[in-house]
């Protein structure tokens, strides 16, 4: 089952039976299938993880009943999420993977149950599987490497996990499901709201053209003054890119991103092509918390040239709380 974004909590009626708000933790979905004749993780497009997260495997042979469960993995490090870790881990397969394991460990935020000794629950409430699922936490059933979703029905409670300050832990928004809801295998029915807040960061690049700006590449400088790729931005308004197109200005052949070649998506290898112009603009934007080596993962919504700041205002790439770590997505 799956959610449809959305950029602010819908009203409480919006779903059937009334809205719970989970949290949305940054990991991988995942399927766990912990039944006596088949342990297999799962991930939301079909593959099978099975031998990448052999601690999760071991904790599901070792279950007392047989589950279906839904859920997120993710790899905690340092005090929050850390999504690259987890990238790391489901790369790893035999011997590998095992020290990876021990290293890293995983852990399943489970939200659903699908599945109890045979019985096929998707057809119950999510109030009802929720309260199952419950159950499995409280009498033991399930623990570590297994942990319970965090769920409310209280509204201020759901918009408090949206705050951005969520975000350095690793909790990148809310779902939201209808208490009275079935699970929907591949129905968009759910509803997701991602936690975000603007940041600033000097545009070095565009795609399309200096004349058709279609995108914006946005940079911080690091501690060597180097000008670092952090943020592509979503496609820009008409009336953006006529703004954009007075005030852009070519780079001249020293521009630090002259020769540089950039991946046209995240955790992807196509070259993005584009146009170096003047670093002189600072630019306001809308992002999301997912950010990974410095870069955020998804694209982010231009909102304003910030004029009265100049480039060497904004903060520095290894300083900002907003853009953790180092690398860059340079291919």
């Amino acid at each position: 089952m799956l959610a449809e974004a959305r950029r602010q909590l819908p009203p409480a009626n919006a779903l059937p039976g009334g809205i719970v708000a989970e949290q949305k933790p940054d990991g991988f979905r995942a399927i766990v299938f912990a039944r006596r004749d088949l342990v297999m993780v799962q991930s939301r497009q079909g593959a099978d993880l099975t031998s990448a997260f052999p601690d999760i495997a071991r904790a599901a042979r070792a279950l007392g009943d047989s589950l279906v469960l839904d859920g997120e993995l993710v790899v905690h490090r340092q005090g929050r999420l850390d999504f690259a870790a987890l990238q790391r881990r489901a790369r790893r397969r035999g011997r590998s993977a095992g020290q990876a394991a021990a290293a890293d460990p995983a852990y399943l935020i489970a939200f659903d149950v699908l599945e109890s000794d045979g019985t096929n629950l998707m057809p119950l409430p999510y109030r009802d599987r929720r309260a199952r699922l419950e159950s499995l936490f409280a009498t033991g059933a399930l623990d570590s490497p297994f942990t319970l979703c965090p769920a409310t029905t209280d509204c201020a409670m759901a918009q408090d996990w949206l705050d951005p300050a969520w975000g350095s832990a690793g909790i990148e928004g809310v779902v939201l499901k209808g208490l009275s809801q079935p699970y929907l295998p591949g129905k968009r029915s759910w509803i997701k709201v991602r936690s975000q807040a603007t940041a600033e960061a000097v545009i070095g690049g565009v795609t399309g053209s200096l004349a058709a700006p279609l995108a914006l590449l946005l940079g911080r400088y690091d501690a060597s003054d180097d000008l670092r790729l952090v943020a592509r931005t979503t496609p820009l308004a008409a009336s953006v890119r006529r703004e954009l197109t007075e005030c852009l200005t070519p780079a001249t052949p020293d521009h630090p991103w002259a020769s540089r070649r950039f991946s046209v998506g995240w955790g992807t290898r196509g070259e993005l092509m584009h146009d170096p112009v003047t670093p002189e603009l600072v630019a306001e934007f809308l992002a999301d918390t997912a950010v990974d080596a410095g870069h955020y993962r998804h694209p982010v919504r231009f909102i304003r040239i910030r004029a009265e700041m100049h480039p060497m205002q904004v903060p520095r790439f290894e300083e900002s709380g907003e853009v953790p770590g180092g690398g860059d997505p340079n291919i």
